[in-house]
């Protein structure tokens, strides 16, 4: 049978569609397709065979082809983003009729609807490679952790880089403050604490305020909420899902919460005086947040005791080095004129984390 069934409202501007393509003849697999793209926010293209439309087929951003329609797509131009979508697990002759087609997979429903639901939302958000994300963890107490990870986000800004910026501490006294955007109009963390299941991470960006070219999800003036692990999963995925920069700020306490966020990091930053006192306290948190993050790393603050330098802290908590983070004179006197940490681009803050992203995205920060 031939034919199609196209949504008017499946095209998106400049002739580029960004729903799935599904082709299917099967009455009750299309209805669960669509319910599921309609779960995703996505408007696709329905047809019975291989579009007559060249361009349809090649380039829709991701096509559903029922098991019953295999037959119909042999001889497709072959490329990425085919997957054969059926109902019967037990089937042997399933993957023959995906290698056929060329298909990446093989999905059957309903067990693969949730997974099936995230890769059309991908399609629609656009995903490509998801953040850089990096966590800062104070070694002890006033540390300097908050400063790094204001000064990493706007660092990465000003180098035109899209940049979110998490405040996972409720305690912290808000990351948007250290900003200077605490009146700033947008959600807070109370806005998501109920959030569960997928985010859209365009909507989550537009909604946040945004200060010196850069996103901040931090924390209202009013009583401290505890975020539920998952809505940290969900919003920080979200997060990821766009692209960019991901820098989060994060307590030395490791609950459910702080377990799903390490859990999301490409690596951590645990900044640490340099002193023996809080060479301990840092011990015991590196302790707790290597048990769920597998690349921490060490920022070593001066000035130093007697006998310490970066490198005697790095081997006493026995991580690697990422390097001094330098003495920054003019830092409170640049705050008290409304710039933020990392905001005077020659500043050593400022210089400290350039190098830093210069060395991340060569792929030295990614596992």
């Amino acid at each position: 049978m031939a034919g199609s069934i196209t949504s008017p409202r499946g095209q998106s501007t400049g002739g580029r569609r960004d729903g799935p393509l599904i082709v299917t003849e099967d009455v009750a697999l299309l209805d669960d397709l669509l319910r599921l793209c309609a779960a995703a926010g996505a408007e696709p293209e329905v047809h019975h065979a291989v579009p007559e439309r060249r361009d349809a087929w090649e380039g829709a951003p991701l096509i559903l082809v029922g098991d019953d329609a295999a037959h119909r797509c042999r001889g497709a131009g072959r490329r990425s983003g085919v997957l054969l979508v059926g109902r019967d697990q037990d089937d042997p002759e399933v993957w023959r009729r995906a290698v056929e087609i060329g298909a990446d997979g093989v999905l059957c429903l309903p067990d693969a609807e949730t997974w099936l639901v995230d890769r059309i939302a991908d399609v629609v958000e656009g995903v490509d490679r998801p953040a850089l994300t990096v966590g800062v963890i104070g070694g002890r107490g006033g540390a300097g952790a908050s400063t790094l990870a204001c000064a990493l986000a706007v660092t990465a800004a000003r180098d035109g880089r899209r940049t979110m910026l998490v405040d996972g501490d409720p305690l912290g006294g808000g990351l948007d403050v250290l900003l200077g955007g605490e009146h700033a109009e947008g959600r807070r963390w109370p806005d998501f604490a109920a959030s569960k299941g997928r985010v859209a991470g365009g909507a989550l960006e537009e909604s946040l305020p945004q200060l010196h070219s850069l996103r901040v999800l931090s924390w209202d003036r009013g009583d401290s909420v505890v975020v539920p692990p998952e809505a940290m999963r969900s919003v920080l995925a979200a997060a990821r899902r766009r692209g960019g920069v991901v820098v989060v700020d994060l307590p030395r306490r490791v609950d459910d919460g702080v377990a799903e966020a390490l859990a999301q990091l490409d690596l951590g930053l645990l900044v640490v005086p340099g002193e023996l006192r809080a060479v301990a306290a840092a011990n015991r948190v590196a302790s707790a947040v290597g048990m769920v993050l597998g690349d921490l790393r060490v920022v070593v603050r001066g000035p130093y005791a007697p006998g310490l330098d970066e490198r005697w802290v790095a081997g006493a908590l026995g991580l690697p080095l990422v390097g001094e983070l330098p003495v920054d004179t003019g830092l409170l006197e640049a705050q008290g004129e409304g710039s933020p940490p990392g905001a005077v681009g020659r500043s050593p803050l400022a210089r400290f984390c350039t190098a830093f992203w210069e060395k991340a995205f060569a792929g030295e920060a990614r596992p």
